[in-house]
Formats: structure tokens, C-alpha cells, sequence
């Protein structure tokens, strides 16, 4: 198994970790969370300069995001942090996407994640990290203008997506 894979499962591995984490210190869950995002560009990084990409990559990387972010949010709706209405909506928009992936490689294309797609992770990951700490008003304020301005980029991005690959969609008709 490649290397970028390798660290590609370790971020997934550290899923676990960072949820029995959190309940007895939040910082350690938010640095456990911190360091599983980081691996994304390393993960990334290795392959794409080794040329070690793979199918089986370009399954995980995705997956491991979408499963840590996911995790993380729904323990902040667990904790009332977060509202469960906005971890929805930011989850469906990924499921969205997967879809309309899925439909692109079953035509043999692949999509790749455009830089509103970039900007979106990055958001989520600043918005979870401040939500993880957010046990004074000051942090709880900064975490919330952040968890607003992820989904802005979560539901911006998911349309600009859907718009810019509806080819695919209207293949199906």
C-alpha cells in the first residue's frame, strides 16, 4: 500500500481517538482533530510529487474527510454547541457531492475538488477546531461567525459544483 494511503487510513484511525478524546479534554481532541486535517495535504502532497496516486486513493482521501468533519460535528451537536440543522445541511451538500461523482466516474470522468471546494475544508476545519474550544463566550462567538461562514463556503461551493459539472446530470435525462 502507497504511502499516501497509509497516511490516508491514519487519519481515519484517528477518528476514534479524537471522539473518546474530546468528552475528557477538549484540547486534546481539537490538537488530535487539528493533526488528522493536516494530513489531508500531506497525504496529498506525496502523491501527487512521487506520483503515487490511486484509485483507492482517490477513494479514501475523500472519505477521511467527509468522516472526520462529520464525526467532529456531530459531537458538537452531541454537546450543544451546534445546531443540528446546519451539521444537515453541510452533510448533505458531501453526500450531494459524492453522487455526483459517482455519476462522473460512471461515464469514466473524474472530478477534481476546485478551490471553493479547498476553501470550504479549510473553513470547516478553523469552524470544528474553534467549536472543539469554545468553553468561554469569546471562543463560542469566534466559533460560530466561523461555523457561518463555512456553511456559506459548504453551500456556495455544493452549487458552484452541481453548476459546473450539470452535464453529467443532464447526460441521465
Amino acid at each position: 500500500m502507497s504511502l499516501p494511503n497509509q497516511i490516508t487510513l491514519a487519519r481515519i484511525a484517528l477518528i476514534p481517538l479524537m471522539m473518546l478524546a474530546m468528552p475528557f479534554n477538549q484540547w486534546a481532541g481539537m490538537i488530535i482533530f487539528l493533526a488528522a486535517a493536516c494530513t489531508d495535504g500531506i497525504d496529498g502532497y506525496i502523491a501527487r510529487k512521487y506520483y503515487l496516486i490511486t484509485n483507492l486513493g482517490k477513494f479514501l482521501d475523500p472519505l477521511a474527510d467527509k468522516l472526520l468533519i462529520s464525526a467532529a460535528l456531530i459531537y458538537m451537536v452531541q454537546i450543544d454547541r451546534l445546531s443540528a440543522w446546519i451539521v444537515v445541511l453541510i452533510i448533505s451538500r458531501e453526500f450531494a457531492v459524492t453522487g455526483l461523482r459517482l455519476v462522473a466516474a460512471g461515464s469514466g470522468e473524474v472530478i477534481a475538488a476546485g478551490t471553493l471546494g479547498k476553501w470550504k475544508t479549510v473553513s470547516q476545519i478553523i469552524a470544528v477546531a474553534l467549536l472543539m474550544i469554545a468553553d468561554t463566550p469569546l471562543r463560542y462567538t469566534l466559533s460560530q461567525v466561523m461555523i457561518w461562514a463555512a456553511l456559506i463556503l459548504t453551500l456556495w461551493s455544493g452549487i458552484d459544483y452541481f453548476y459546473r459539472n450539470r452535464h453529467f446530470l443532464l447526460k441521465g435525462e
